[in-house]
């Protein structure tokens, strides 16, 4: 076993209890069951207190670490519980789907000789097993609720981690929050882009949201930022601050022959049918779903290995993911990626596609792939894929779906004038506060950064909403 600088011995790291892969593949109950009290207590007792804890650094909303991973040592669940929430609005989504592996975890000094904290998975026990006292306790982790100012009204469109992170802080501080929002649902890509495996939508997002409600945020469902209404609208209705939080949504393709076969899918269509259409509970709910035998899917991020996984849920026989690089260049979480091996997920790695095949009713039967070796870096370090000559060969596919990455929705942002976009055709933002060309609205998220993180989105919100409170309310 290794031991530290100062002779302590490192514990391995306790292992999360999950769904057995053959039955977790027969539904979409969540896969990971969570840290019991002794398994959690037994964890966070192999931190060893850094005096510069460079988790902390790590972590784009700042959770103190240490400090709560501390009081669960002790079995102190409720001051764990508080100061996480002192920094992060939805410890329980975190704790769930953030990377850790490459931000707090990925700092811990114990995984420089063996296995970090699993700080994720102590964040996700803290904030299950604490049943907060009212709903100001839930968002601020005290008891104490401030009285809501009517003149202070800052308004979010998009109901996406960014802008709930945004309604917290602000509300929580006495702000009128108002949250528009396209959808008939709340939620953002939460709702509508991870699947009940891996965020339970009732036990989870439901109930962040609800505890906003009672801190009088008002949420407005079915409204289109730059159809139903402007941004100009909203300040002339007398919001004193707007942030943008529509995320990017609009999928990219693969431009390839055959991508209108019946059968082809963007992620982004299959995984909302699924998600926020309940589509899985087809005939109970309405959204009927496109269910594939033979299912290949596109990509090798964390949205391919959801559509995959849920392809294998509605019944496929066989999934395969097709990447163009090899496993070690996957961008997915590795615990994603594991999870669906053990499912039954197949890779085709090294492999690109050239082309869909059809029959005569233009229903999808094959797509044709080029087989692929790695070469030197490209610009993100990563070694390029390139074609090995004359190696091309069909797999047999009904169900297609393309997860290569989303675009921005240009709605709202060419409804808007002089609103500035970056080269990517994003909003560009000041990096420190949010704040975009004009004075006074912010934008946070995918739509600044193109797809990234739940995480990585609410640090922007919190920046973004730490600025508009200095402004709106500064320091006397």
């Amino acid at each position: 076993m290794n031991s530290d600088k100062k002779g302590r011995s490192l514990q391995p790291r306790v292992p999360m209890p999950c769904q057995p892969a053959h039955e977790r593949v027969g539904n979409f109950h969540e896969v990971a069951l969570g840290y019991s009290r002794e398994d959690a207590m037994r964890e966070a007792s192999r931190c060893l207190q850094c005096k510069k804890p460079k988790c902390v650094k790590g972590c784009p909303v700042e959770v103190q670490i240490p400090q709560f991973i501390a009081a669960l040592a002790k079995g102190d669940v409720e001051s764990a519980y508080r100061t996480l929430r002192e920094t992060n609005s939805l410890p329980a989504v975190c704790g769930r789907v953030c990377p850790q592996e490459n931000q707090c975890e990925g700092a811990c000094i114990l995984g420089a000789k063996g296995q970090p904290v699993a700080i994720g998975r102590l964040e996700r026990y803290a904030a299950d097993t604490y049943m907060a006292l009212d709903a100001c306790d839930q968002l601020t982790g005290r008891p104490e609720c401030p009285l809501i100012d009517p003149d202070l009204k800052v308004a979010c469109i998009g109901s996406g981690p960014a802008s709930l992170t945004v309604a917290g802080y602000l509300s929580s501080r006495g702000f009128k929050v108002t949250v528009y929002e396209a959808l008939h649902e709340l939620g953002g890509v939460l709702v509508y882009g991870i699947p009940e495996f891996r965020l339970p939508k009732s036990d989870i997002v439901e109930k962040e949201i609800a505890a906003l409600r009672q801190q009088e945020v008002e949420f407005v469902t079915n409204w289109v930022g730059g159809r139903t209404f402007s941004i100009d609208d909203l300040f002339a209705e007398g919001y004193k601050a707007v942030f943008i939080g529509v995320g990017a949504g609009l999928p990219r393709f693969l431009d390839i022959p055959g991508e209108n076969l019946v059968g082809v899918f963007s992620a982004n269509e299959y995984l909302t049918r699924v998600n926020l259409g309940r589509a899985y509970g087809f005939p109970d709910y309405d959204t009927p779903v496109y269910r594939g035998r033979e299912v290949t899917v596109f990509g090798g991020g964390n949205v391919a290995m959801d559509a995959a996984r849920t392809a294998l849920r509605l019944g496929a026989e066989s999934v395969r993911i097709v990447y163009r690089r090899t496993r070690d260049e996957m961008p997915a979480r590795l615990e994603e990626l594991e999870h669906a091996e053990e499912e039954g997920v197949r890779l085709e790695l090294l492999a690109a596609p050239l082309g869909f095949k059809g029959d005569a009713d233009g229903r999808l039967t094959a797509v044709t792939l080029q087989r692929m070796e790695l070469g030197e870096p490209d610009a993100s370090g990563r070694r390029s894929p390139r074609p090995v000559e004359g190696a091309v060969y069909d797999l047999p596919t009904d169900l297609a779906v393309i997860a290569v990455g989303t675009r921005p929705n240009p709605i709202l942002l060419e409804a808007t004038p002089g609103l500035t976009l970056d080269r990517r055709g994003y909003i560009a933002v000041d990096e420190a506060t949010g704040m975009t060309s004009i004075p006074g609205v912010y934008a946070g998220g995918d739509i600044v950064t193109g797809a990234a993180t739940v995480i990585l989105a609410m640090g922007a919100g919190r920046r973004a909403a730490k600025d508009i409170e200095a402004r709106l309310r500064p320091a006397t």
